[in-house]
């Protein structure tokens, strides 16, 4: 669902996608958008309104230099950089396979950020909220049990952002490491975390 954050681009509720088991992604659960910078005051108080819990910003610090965060003072406000700076490893265009193989710390710590998070919505964002962003929300919603092509489909919605990269991504970390969650495992992230992820996205199960 896209939502009303006027300033903001790629701004959606992920809610509603469907899990490969039946169940879905509850909504306000867990939200992605690019950077908040040009919010107005007024939006940035609706949405601390709106029951956001973690605001986790996966931005570079010279980027946040150029465009801070309103939310940046705020507890739940956590900053973790996604990416080293400068980038020291060749990538493509159509798989963030090597940014899984060399920010796993990274990659961890922000995953982490999310199984942490207070009881509420998190909102996922980096700088245009297409490349970090895109890469990390797609390793949660995987670990939620949604199928690779609806994982694909909704990250195509954010402009030049090809339904095939994130094939290629979720597919490379089969191919290398058994899977998503296989794969925060060998890069630290715990069983235990892995579920509070799982928990914290999907609808609770009919009674």
């Amino acid at each position: 669902m896209i939502l009303d954050w006027p300033g903001c681009r790629n701004a959606r509720d992920l809610g509603g996608l469907p899990t490969m088991d039946g169940s879905r992604i509850r909504a306000g659960a867990l939200l992605r958008s690019d950077h908040h910078a040009r919010l107005s005051p007024g939006t940035v108080e609706r949405i601390r309104a709106a029951g956001i819990a973690r605001v986790l910003d996966l931005r570079w610090p010279r980027e946040l230099a150029e465009h801070p965060s309103p939310f940046a003072g705020d507890p739940g406000y956590v900053h973790v950089p996604l990416l080293m700076d400068p980038i020291s490893y060749e990538f493509t265009e159509d798989s963030y396979g090597p940014l899984l193989d060399h920010n796993q710390q990274r990659v961890a710590s922000a995953f982490r950020a999310i199984a942490d998070a207070p009881p509420g919505g998190v909102v996922v964002h980096c700088n245009a909220g297409r490349d970090r962003t895109g890469a990390l929300v797609g390793l949660a919603l995987a670990v939620a049990g949604v199928a690779p092509e609806v994982i694909a489909e909704d990250y195509a919605l954010t402009e030049d952002t090809p339904a095939v990269a994130m094939l290629n991504t979720l597919a490379y970390a089969d191919e290398r490491y058994g899977g998503v969650e296989a794969y925060l495992r060998t890069i630290g992230v715990t069983q235990h975390e892995i579920d509070a992820v799982r928990e914290r996205l999907r609808e609770p199960a009919a009674s």
